[in-house]
């Protein structure tokens, strides 16, 4: 066997998205040669995805023309060669438009392949005596059903096998696997949305529709708070956890009762969430609030302006945000004013409007107006553009506006005077309150410029009212 020494650590991109080979450095000298089969640091420095192994297999092969696969499981490999070579060949079996793409290429011990989930494996031994390796980030289970297996004959998959597989060894089973047009392809790693029955958790129901590989969750069907949600699912199945729970019940947050749930929902249920994020290696989507903030910037808030909660749930709220961010893979969405399908500012207005009432609103705190759909759609470009992970900032866009203003808007477009809306200050409004009041910013005013850095474009949250109005008429007419 010849190996090429001293060459560097070099990713390269095969036909299978994600498939890559790596080029290893091999060092030799009169008794033989060393590698680093795997170092984390350089290999992700080189472009490896951080899959996290948790086993390392071996199989030994005696003979020359020992054949295995095609098989794919539901994870990540990284596959190199201890002694001799093989003729490796790999079909894209997973959903999508590249399903049943191949690569083949020979392997030695100079290079190793990364075969990502979903994607069949199989290799022929060219070499007496090889000894082959993978890492995997996931154990086998009887209770996983999510596996592909192909026949290796299939032609027409194109497979030129150096050594013709009439002449080949191998099992039984790995002869009789269906061919490529009965395999059912393997779905991508699932989707946990929490929080399901909430305003962002319907839209993001609108948005993700009935797939096969997304799983809703309400408060019902998966306690975030129980000591067992560490065990509550397989966890390594999920790629996605995005948390749309929150307790935002802000001023009965100030009650003794109110704090509890407040901390439990916002604060240790997300502590929980980011644990088995970093355990599995699952990207956690938590959204946020700006009232992580105190109000009191003469600016729009940047996301690595510290944080000083006023109220209950706003310390809740900030306590979720720096749980979330020691998952290694995440996003915390910092939003405000949220409208979505469900009690809201915008619907109470254009109700009051049409029965006649004359409200007295709060004319002293500054923000801008989210629509859920714009959350979700900011949600998904993150996942889909891959941006860094971090902290980003998600509102409507343009001139900040005053609750007092808003409601004007809203019975401006409703038909209505605005005229018959009162401003009030915050003190004011809230001065004959019986129950606990929560203090709120008077400031949530949130600088866009990281998210639309990554080429998200954020709706005109004045645009979107009078979209959102006008779609409420119509749905009314």
């Amino acid at each position: 066997m010849s190996i090429e020494f001293g060459k560097k650590l070099v990713r390269t991109e095969t036909t299978i998205p994600g498939l890559a080979v790596f080029d290893l450095p091999v060092h030799g000298d009169s008794r033989g040669w060393f590698k680093e089969n795997w170092q984390r640091e350089k290999m992700i420095a080189a472009g490896l995805p951080d899959f996290g192994p948790v086993q390392n297999n071996v199989s030994f092969n005696d003979a020359v023309g020992t054949t295995r696969g095609i098989h794919a499981e539901p994870w990540d490999k990284f596959v190199s060669l201890a002694t001799g070579r093989i003729f490796g060949a790999w079909v894209d079996l997973r959903e999508g438009p590249t399903f049943g793409t191949t690569f083949t290429m020979e392997l030695d011990p100079s290079k190793a392949i990364f075969v990502p989930r979903g994607v069949g494996n199989a290799y022929q031994t060219l070499d007496p005596d090889t000894t082959y390796t993978y890492l995997v980030n996931d154990h086998w289970s009887s209770e996983n059903t999510d596996y592909a297996f192909l026949n290796l004959a299939d032609e027409t998959i194109r497979i030129d096998w150096p050594i013709p597989l009439a002449d080949a060894e191998l099992s039984d089973k790995d002869r009789t696997h269906p061919r490529l047009s009965g395999v059912a392809p393997i779905l991508p790693r699932r989707v946990l949305i929490t929080g399901a029955d909430g305003q962002v958790g319907r839209a993001l129901r609108a948005v993700f529709g009935s797939a096969a590989h997304v799983e809703y969750a309400t408060r019902e069907a998966l306690d975030l708070t129980s000591p067992q949600l560490g065990t509550a699912r397989h966890w390594r199945d999920y790629g996605t956890i995005i948390n749309a729970a929150a307790y935002t019940a802000v001023d009965a947050a100030e009650t003794a009762e109110g704090r509890r749930t407040a901390w439990a929902v916002n604060a240790e249920a997300v502590a929980s969430l980011a644990r088995i994020a970093t355990e599995h290696g699952i990207t956690l989507v938590h959204i946020s609030s700006d009232y992580v903030f105190d109000g009191t910037a003469d600016r729009p808030y940047l996301e690595d302006d510290p944080i000083a909660p006023l109220g209950v749930y706003g310390q809740s709220k900030a306590a979720g945000d720096l749980a979330a961010a020691t998952a290694p893979r995440h996003y915390v969405i910092r939003t405000s004013w949220l409208v979505g399908d469900g009690d809201n500012f915008v619907r109470t207005m254009a109700s009051l409007a049409e029965r006649g009432i004359d409200p007295k609103v709060v004319d002293d705190q500054n923000g801008r107006l989210t629509f859920s759909d714009d959350i979700v759609r900011g949600i998904r470009h993150l996942l889909r553009a891959e941006a860094p992970y971090g902290t980003y900032n998600l509102t409507g866009s343009g001139e900040p506006r005053t609750w007092a203003d808003i409601a004007r808007d809203v019975y401006r477009l409703t038909g209505h005077d605005p005229a018959r809306v009162t401003g009030v200050s915050t003190d004011d409004y809230f001065a004959s309150a019986a129950e606990p009041v929560a203090p709120r910013p008077l400031n949530s005013t949130l600088d866009l410029t990281k998210i639309r850095s990554t080429g998200f474009r954020p709706s005109d949250a004045a645009v979107a009212l009078a979209d959102w109005v006008n779609r409420q008429g119509a749905a009314k007419a």
